[in-house]
């Protein structure tokens, strides 16, 4: 597999007061095409501002950040935007639905920001809801829904618009062990069954033994690369 995401000497680091706290040292990734990711490690290790560098969320302070052949570390604010847009799906621990909206208009509101019409959003958003196995709960509300039939809202809005990247901050950070498992079964089907390259952080040692790869920060460095299930 070619890989679709290089990170090259990345550093990141934030203004405090008068200091310059370092939170990423020089950090070196290779991401295959159709992989399955998962960044752990201790609180403050680095892993999701890791994330949201790769995500498009934030830019490093030094290095380069390659997608799909795109140097996003060089892109404008609006033009990362865009970007993100076009190529990003995200899936956070907080599953960030508008409650006033049933699931297929929550799945929809990444297709607003294309010339696709109403009718093809409405399919987009059926399809995707289908994938997640809530094609049956399309008009209910968030508040209709319990933690994990919202979590797989979350992820049918993520992979709405066919993004070339999955990233998962937490996905199952707020979900009891068994829903957690259904979550994480979802995100490996949709990584082995539908290719989707899937960059994931999480705490729990359950969740990542179902990536196929996980790396280990701490302080800031990348310390080790296991293989997953």
């Amino acid at each position: 597999m070619a890989d679709l995401v290089q990170v090259r000497a990345v550093t990141k680091s934030y203004r405090r007061g008068g200091e310059t706290i370092e939170v990423l040292h020089g950090v070196d990734l290779d991401i295959a095409r159709g992989d399955f990711v998962a960044l752990m490690g201790p609180s403050g290790s680095g892993k999701t501002t890791l994330l949201n560098l790769i995500g498009g969320l934030d830019t490093p302070t030094g290095g380069a950040i390659v997608v799909d052949g795109r140097r996003i570390d060089r892109l404008s604010s609006g033009e990362l935007s865009a970007w993100r847009a076009a190529h990003v799906g995200f899936v956070f621990q907080f599953y960030n639905l508008l409650p006033v909206l049933s699931a297929q208009r929550n799945v929809e509101l990444p297709l607003l920001l294309t010339s696709l019409s109403a009718a093809e959003r409405r399919r987009h958003a059926a399809i995707a809801l289908a994938l997640v196995g809530l094609a049956d709960r399309a008009r209910h509300k968030p508040r209709e829904l319990s933690g994990g039939q919202e979590q797989r809202v979350a992820i049918a809005r993520a992979i709405v618009s066919d993004p070339t990247l999955l990233v998962c901050d937490e996905p199952t950070g707020d979900l009891d062990r068994a829903t957690a498992g259904e979550i994480m079964a979802l995100l490996q089907m949709l990584n082995r069954e539908h290719g989707k390259t899937i960059v994931m952080v999480t705490h729990d040692p359950k969740a990542a033994e179902y990536a196929s790869r996980r790396l280990h920060l701490d302080k800031g460095t990348l310390i080790a690369d296991g293989a997953g299930a």
